[in-house]
C-alpha cells in the first residue's frame, strides 16, 4: 500500500480564522495542499510560503526582524513583502500570498504574482565584469549582479570541472547517501546561458594585468574587465606522506572529490579518516551512513577543540562512538603503503578507502602575482574593495575587518561566502554597502545539528546553558566578558537571537 501523505498543519486559511486566534509572531497553516505561514509585523498580517528554499526548514519556527522572516536551521532571511531571499544560504525567493481581512477574520486564497526583488540602483555601471571562481562566493556574486538588474557581461572563469555546487552537501547529506545528486547543483545548467553568465569550467586563470585590466588564462586567452572578482578559495592540503596519490586516498573539496568517494565505499570495508577535525568528522558520520567501518586518525587530542572547546569536544567524540567510529588521537599517518596506512605511534590500519581532511589554504598566488596586499590572506576593506581599486575579493581568501570581533579576520564558511559574494556584488555596482554580516555556519553529525554564530579565536570564558549530553545546549565564547561567539545544538531560536544581538552590537 502507498504511503498516505500526512495532511497539512494548522488551520485552512482558505476558510479564515478568527484575527484573535492568530495571537502570536507567526502561524503556520495550509491552503489547498500548500503550507502557508502568517506573519504579523507590527500592525501588518503577511503570508508566504511556510519553508526555506534552502533546505526546507520551518519558516514558523524561525525569527521574525525587521521586514523579514529567518529559518531556524541555516539563518536565511527572506523579505516577507517580496518573498526574496535576501540573505545566503538561500538564494531562491519564497512565494507570497494575499491577505484579506473581513469582519475580524483573516483570509488567505491566492498566491500574488511573484514581486521583483528590491534593486537598490546601478550609481555606476560596469560593461565587463569578470569572477574568478566557481564556489560560493563567485556564484553568488553573479547571481546578485543580475538580481540587481546589471545589465553588462558576467564572465565567471572556475578551475572546477562542475558548475556551482553545494558544497556543505558534498561531505553531509549527499555523501551519507541520503541526497541524490540532481539536489546538488546551485542551479540547473540552463540557467547560467538564460542569465548570461558566461561560465567556463576547467580554466586556470594565470595572471592579472592590473594596469591593463585584463586576466590571461593557462589557454593563453586575455580577458579584458572593468571590475574583478577574486573568490578563488582554498585548496585541501595534502600529506607530505608516501601513498598520498593512490587512488583509493582522497581529499573532500569538489564533487569530483566526493563521487570519488562514493564509488569506493560501495563494498568497502573500512575507511580511515585523516583529521579530525569539522570535514574529516562529517566524511566519518557520512560513511557509518554507508555502513562502512570507521577510523579517523588525528593530532587533536579532542575533536573539535580548538573551535567548540573541551567539553562539546568531548561530546562529539562520544557522539562519533556510539555510532561505532574508532578515534586514533594524538596521532598522524606517515605512510600509506597499498591499503595499510601505518601510524606514527607504531600502529596500522588495513583500508579500502582514505580520506584526507586535515584542512585546507588559501589560494593565493595568483593575488600575489598580482601585486594585491597580502595578510594571512588578500586584504580588503569594508567593502570587499582590495588595495587595487576595482578589485574586490570575497570569501576564503578575503581577511576583512570584522566590526563584532573587532579584529580582521579570514574564514572559510560556506555562508559567510555566499554573503559576501552578495555584498561584493552590489558594492561592483557603486552601492557602497558595508560587509557586517556575522559570521555563520553549521555542522551536521548524524542527527545532530551543530549551529556557530560568531568568530572567537580564543576566548577566556564558556558559558553552558541547557544539556550538552542531552543534545539541547547553547554555549557562549567570552573574552573579557564579552560574547564574541555562540554554538548550539537544538537551540535555535536562541542561535538566531543571538545573531541579531551580535549584528545590533557592532561597532560603528
Amino acid at each position: 500500500m502507498a504511503d498516505q501523505q500526512a495532511p497539512p498543519a494548522g488551520p485552512d486559511l482558505s476558510k479564515g480564522i478568527l484575527l484573535s486566534e492568530f495571537a502570536g509572531e507567526t502561524l503556520l497553516g495550509y491552503v489547498g495542499d500548500e503550507e502557508v505561514v502568517l506573519v504579523r509585523r507590527e500592525a501588518e498580517i503577511f503570508a508566504v510560503g511556510a519553508h526555506c528554499t534552502h533546505y526546507h526548514g520551518p519558516l514558523a519556527e524561525g525569527l521574525v526582524t525587521g521586514g523579514g522572516i529567518r529559518c531556524p536551521w541555516h539563518h536565511a532571511c527572506f523579505d516577507l513583502r517580496t518573498g526574496e531571499a535576501t540573505r545566503a544560504p538561500a538564494l531562491s525567493p519564497i512565494a507570497v500570498w494575499k491577505v484579506e481581512q473581513q469582519d475580524g477574520r483573516i483570509f488567505v486564497r491566492e498566491k500574488r504574482e511573484q514581486p521583483k526583488p528590491q534593486v537598490i540602483g546601478i550609481t555606476d555601471a560596469p560593461g565587463r565584469i569578470v569572477i574568478i571562481g566557481g564556489g560560493a562566493a563567485g556564484f553568488a556574486t553573479a547571481e546578485m549582479l543580475r538580481r540587481q538588474e546589471y545589465p553588462g557581461s558576467i564572465v565567471m572563469l572556475s578551475h572546477e570541472a562542475a558548475a556551482p555546487v553545494d558544497r556543505p552537501n558534498l561531505s553531509k547529506d549527499y555523501l551519507a547517501g541520503s541526497a541524490p545528486e540532481d539536489w546538488v547543483p546551485l542551479r540547473p545548467d540552463d540557467f547560467y546561458a538564460e542569465a548570461k553568465i558566461d561560465l567556463r569550467l576547467n580554466t586556470e586563470v594565470t595572471a592579472i594585468d592590473t594596469d591593463a585590466r585584463h586576466v590571461v588564462t593557462s589557454g593563453g586567452e586575455t580577458i579584458p574587465y572593468d571590475r574583478l572578482l577574486l573568490a578563488t578559495g582554498a585548496e585541501p592540503v595534502r600529506l607530505p606522506i608516501p601513498g598520498m596519490d593512490q587512488p583509493h586516498v582522497h581529499v573532500l573539496r569538489s564533487l569530483v572529490d566526493s563521487r570519488a568517494i562514493i564509488a569506493l565505499a560501495d563494498g568497502a570495508r573500512r575507511a580511515v579518516v585523516i583529521g579530525a577535525s569539522f570535514i574529516g568528522l562529517e566524511a566519518a558520520a557520512s560513511l557509518r551512513a554507508r555502513n562502512v567501518e570507521v577510523h579517523v586518525v588525528g593530532l587533536e587530542q579532542r575533536p573539535m577543540e580548538r573551535v567548540l572547546g573541551p567539553e562539546l569536544g568531548d561530546f562529539v567524540r562520544a557522539l562519533h562512538e556510539e555510532h561505532g567510529v574508532i578515534f586514533h588521537l594524538g596521532d598522524t599517518v606517515t605512510a600509506i603503503e597499498g591499503k595499510r596506512a601505518t601510524l606514527k605511534s607504531g600502529g596500522a590500519i588495513e583500508a579500502d578507502v582514505v580520506v584526507v581532511g586535515v584542512g585546507v589554504r588559501p589560494r593565493l598566488e595568483l593575488a600575489q602575482k598580482a601585486g594585491l596586499a597580502i595578510d594571512r590572506g588578500v586584504t580588503v576593506n569594508a567593502y570587499l574593495e582590495t588595495s587595487i581599486p576595482g578589485i574586490y575579493a570575497a570569501g576564503d581568501i578575503a581577511r576583512w575587518p570584522d566590526p563584532h570581533s573587532l579584529q580582521t579576520i579570514r574564514v572559510e564558511h560556506w555562508v559567510v561566502a555566499q554573503r559576501q559574494g552578495q555584498t561584493a556584488a552590489r558594492n561592483m555596482l557603486g552601492q557602497r554597502e558595508p560587509f557586517h554580516a556575522v559570521p555563520f555556519f553549521w555542522s551536521q553529525h548524524y542527527d545532530v545539528p551543530i549551529n556557530y554564530v560568531g568568530h572567537a579565536e580564543k576566548w577566556d570564558e564558556i558559558t553552558v546553558d541547557g544539556d550538552i549530553s542531552g543534545k539541547d545546549c547553547l554555549l557562549q565564547y567570552k573574552s573579557n566578558g564579552r560574547v564574541l561567539a555562540v554554538a548550539s545544538i537544538y537551540r535555535d531560536i536562541a542561535s538566531l537571537e543571538a545573531e541579531l544581538a551580535m549584528e545590533r552590537a557592532r561597532a560603528p
